[in-house]
């Protein structure tokens, strides 16, 4: 059987231990928070080093993306730093290839709230290019929140043009900066305090990481679309009480839950390296053909 687990710099209160099955291999999949201490993930991640198949770099990006560049943050360097064996993913690779895939697929299928007629909000691009950039081609009118919800700067994006410009001024300064100052860390991931509440009520769309969405959940999402991956039941049933219509997830629910998209880069680099394959860009988009995911569709008040 397959190990992945999953390194989170986010809450232990979100811990999941499940198994399934994967091109008829069995996979056992472990998410572990470690509520934000980096110097316990780092231990965790050597002492896994040559111990599991694959390990997932959580609540933590190992790079921001715009453009053909990639921006490597320093924390998560360390972090990959400490395996020398075991293959380190943070779900990049998927995030370029099969999150760009499943807002194409949904444009074309999804009619519910079709995305050429609907506003979107992507609270970050640089985290999620692939999918910034097919929203950006599929979408009405979308905003981009990397300043808002990233740096507290009240400046909405509208365009991937200026996402990409100011990526290249600012992005190298900010890998440098401890991540917690980006991004809610541990326990900080179960506090709400909204912001910029005015472009929830704005878009029918509302995408990206959940934990950005979720700090700033307004008290009612009537009627919109929340696209995101590493939700819980417990997630589900706060979206459903707060009206949302319909939850999308971009990887597949997992005995009840979406596991983040670091763990299913995991699973994917496991297989290919199990069957004997070279781990690349062009592998993984043979692999995901094999897979065939599909977006997790929810209705919770259609």
């Amino acid at each position: 059987m397959l190990k992945v687990v999953s390194v989170s710099l986010g809450s232990s209160s979100r811990d999941k231990t499940t198994r399934a099955t994967f091109l008829g291999h069995e996979v056992e999949l472990s998410r572990v928070g470690t509520d934000g201490d980096l110097a316990r993930a780092v231990k965790m991640i050597a002492e896994l080093d040559g111990e599991v198949d694959a390990i997932g770099l959580g609540g933590i990006d190992r790079y921001l993306c715009a453009g053909n560049r990639k921006y490597e943050i320093r924390e998560a360097r360390r972090l990959a730093n400490a395996a020398r064996t075991t293959p380190i993913v943070d779900g990049s690779e998927l995030k370029l290839t099969l999150e760009r895939r499943i807002v194409n697929q949904l444009a074309e299928t999804f009619t519910e709230k079709p995305l050429a007629k609907s506003r979107a909000l992507q609270v970050s691009a640089v985290d999620r290019w692939g999918m910034a950039e097919s929203l950006a081609e599929h979408a009405k009118e979308v905003v981009f929140g990397d300043l808002m919800f990233g740096l507290g700067i009240g400046i909405p994006l509208r365009s991937i043009r200026a996402v990409n410009r100011l990526a290249r001024v600012i992005a190298p300064v900010i890998v440098q900066l401890p991540f917690k100052v980006l991004y809610p860390t541990g326990h900080k991931q179960k506090e709400h305090q909204p912001r910029f509440t005015v472009y929830f009520i704005w878009a029918d769309w509302i995408c990206g990481d959940f934990h950005y969405i979720r700090r700033n959940l307004p008290q009612r999402l009537d009627s919109k679309i929340i696209l995101t991956n590493t939700t819980t039941a417990e997630d589900q049933q706060l979206l459903k009480d707060r009206g949302l219509a319909y939850l999308i997830t971009t990887t597949p629910v997992i005995d009840g839950r979406s596991f983040g998209m670091n763990v299913l880069e995991g699973c994917l680099v496991s297989l290919i390296r199990k069957q004997g394959d070279l781990v690349n860009r062009e592998m993984v988009e043979i692999y995901l053909n094999k897979l065939d995911l599909k977006p997790t569709i929810t209705p919770l008040n259609p």
